[in-house]
């Protein structure tokens, strides 16, 4: 049996926490539901199985999830199917990870229960759609789309760290010029000014004055670095500094606005699979929720789920968070009234895909520019320096 962490209010109106055993998480929730809790939040706690499971990439997730698609789709045995990405997989964790799961098929165990084994290597939203595609008939057609779904996902992530290559790079030359500059070049300008007994111009001035004090002062600049990266680490491992961390995420002009384009457009399609796999709402939402990882969200989709059990409806609660467009609002409400909920959130999340890149390009547009201006700054100051200190000398050797 697993382990389940779990959050919920008791009949007393408090909130409680504490551990379950079940064997899976929804026989972990109803269970806790029949001790009269409320609001109750279930995450799977890591256990002994997933040691030494960090090693396999996403990409390495969807191209088994696509091969598996297609083996079952050709009528391959399962077990088969597993036996088989195991053996040709050329990642050893994956190797290791595809044999516990073909031990558990041989025990009479589904697919999506020995997946439940590696929380590490698939999320929840990608156990839970396999669990209601298991009890449709259709677990071909949920793992390709769980490919798709993980190849849009790679698909931004891939954009955004492209449109940081080039400013980084800009950033650590920049960087490596001033070093060499300032720590080798400037200070035999100074050497030779002081054997003429003359005062360096301000500029090459001002900069090995920063320069002697990096120097001097630099193990107290990086025991301060160190100490406020570690103060800011601890912070983050309490729920209140994630949270407040989370919030100032999405405050950021620009791309905070980018990041909430990105919860909405994931939470949208996250609900529209699952809700297309026909799991019922309640438990998509959840699931959904949980797939975002930022504490705004999770903290006012939590009342969206209680607010919705309570007869409300989801596009309600959804715009009263203030979280969501009001188009997206405005569009899960048309599914709503329509019966055609699953359509709507898969528009949804196509619309604000688009929207997404746009944000995307905006942010690019906007943040190479700044490292450049920023770069151009410092390379300038360290140049008229550099011009200023040789000036000097040109206007001693006339004196």
């Amino acid at each position: 049996m697993a382990k389940f962490a779990y959050e919920a209010t008791g009949p007393d109106g408090r909130r409680t926490s504490g551990v379950h055993r079940a064997t899976t998480r929804d026989a972990a929730e109803q269970a806790l539901y029949q001790r009269n809790l409320r609001g109750v939040r279930v995450t799977e706690k890591r256990s002994a199985t997933n040691v030494g499971r960090r090693g396999v990439k996403r990409d390495e997730v969807m191209h088994l999830s696509r091969q598996l698609s297609a083996f079952v789709r050709a009528g391959l045995p399962l077990i088969e199917a597993v036996h088989t990405l195991g053996v040709e997989s050329g990642n050893p964790n994956l190797r290791k990870t595809m044999a516990d799961v073909e031990q558990g098929l041989h025990r009479g165990d589904s697919l999506s229960s020995c997946f439940d084994r590696h929380p590490r290597i698939f999320p929840a939203y990608y156990r839970g759609i396999l669990r209601s595609a298991e009890l449709t008939g259709q677990l071909d057609a949920a793992l390709d789309q769980l490919a798709k779904y993980l190849e849009r996902d790679l698909e931004a992530r891939r954009r955004i760290n492209q449109a940081l290559i080039y400013p980084a790079m800009i950033a650590i030359l920049a960087l490596f010029t001033v070093v060499i500059l300032a720590g080798f070049v400037l200070p035999r300008f100074r050497t030779f000014f002081e054997g003429l007994d003359a005062e360096l111009p301000w500029a090459p001035r001002t900069l090995l004055a920063i320069t002697d004090f990096v120097l001097e002062w630099w193990w107290v600049m990086l025991g301060g670095l160190l100490a406020a990266v570690l103060i800011v680490l601890l912070a983050l491992q309490t729920t209140s500094g994630r949270y407040a961390w989370d919030r100032f995420l999405l405050g950021i002009p620009v791309i905070g606005g980018a990041i909430r384009y990105a919860l909405v457009e994931r939470f949208c399609r996250v609900l529209a699979s699952m809700a297309a796999a026909g799991v019922s709402l309640p438990e998509a939402l959840r699931v959904a929720t949980d797939s975002l990882r930022n504490r705004v969200f999770i903290r006012s989709l939590s009342r969206v789920n209680e607010e919705m059990l309570e007869g409300q409806g989801l596009a309600l609660p959804l715009s009263r968070t203030r979280l969501f467009p009001g188009t997206a609002a405005r569009m899960i409400r048309v599914g709503e009234e329509t019966g055609t909920l699953e359509t709507q959130l898969e528009v949804t999340a196509r619309y604000y895909e688009s929207e997404l890149d746009y944000r995307l390009k905006k942010v690019t547009a906007l943040f190479e520019p700044a490292i450049i201006i920023v770069v151009g700054f410092v390379v300038g100051f360290v140049a008229v320096a550099m011009v200023s200190a040789m000036y000097g000398i040109f206007g001693q050797v006339d004196i």
